[in-house]
């Protein structure tokens, strides 16, 4: 498999998880409870077009941000990390994970147009993809790089379409408690992801020549 193509999938495998379509299924149900299917189709259309355009915009505004604040890239990508884990350990933590459940369907009650906010902000591109998406930057060498990035965005954003469009059909058929496993499952592997993103972080950072050459300048005790 080429480089293009390997990070394709790579931005799948690393985004689709943290967006977790699946497990948003349920909330999307009550925010958009009484409207018609048409009226739900645009907004989950226009959800994931947003999603589109704000994981895009981090992607190219990332390394003029961590530029701009003097971010390092292992920096950024410890970063990323720690907070992937704490998202995935919500996930993983029944109570945590249903009291952010709560305040999303409170927020989304308050708002009639949810395509923007709640659903594309944060149900689908909350802190978790936009902190991937960044990470992402430490990968992309050419346009070709980006482009295989941006490949994979589309794919996520066109599954969790499909996902959140077979909501009802899908909480009916695996039940409540399929939700719940599921959803544990996912965290599982977005923790992994997480602790991948700080333990490339931290070798980045040892491998580094600058840092290897203060270690051997260090004096002794």
């Amino acid at each position: 498999m080429s480089h293009f193509w390997q990070l394709v999938l790579g931005t799948i495998v690393s985004l689709l998880p943290i967006i977790n379509p699946v497990a948003s299924a349920p909330a999307l149900l009550v925010i958009t409870e009484g409207d018609s299917d048409e009226r739900r189709a645009v907004q989950v259309r226009m959800g994931c077009f947003y999603m589109v355009v704000i994981l895009v915009s981090c992607l190219f505004g990332g390394g003029f941000l961590l530029r701009f604040f003097g971010i390092s890239l292992p920096g950024i990508r410890i970063a990323g990390g720690i907070l992937v884990s704490g998202l995935a350990l919500a996930m993983v933590s029944p109570s945590r994970a249903d009291n952010d459940e709560d305040r999303r369907q409170a927020e989304a009650r308050a708002k009639r147009d949810i395509s923007l906010t709640p659903l594309a902000m944060p149900m689908l591109s909350g802190p978790g993809s936009i902190a991937m998406t960044i990470g992402f930057t430490t990968l992309a060498v050419n346009w070709l790089d980006y482009a295989a990035i941006i490949i994979g965005i589309l794919v996520v954003a066109g599954f969790s379409y499909v996902t959140l469009r077979l909501a009802g059909q899908m909480v009916r058929l695996i039940g409540a408690n399929g939700m719940n496993a599921l959803t544990k499952f996912m965290g599982f592997l977005i923790l992994c992801i997480g602790v991948q993103f700080i333990v490339n972080g931290v070798t980045d950072i040892v491998t580094d020549p600058a840092f290897l050459r203060a270690i051997r300048g260090a004096p002794g005790p």
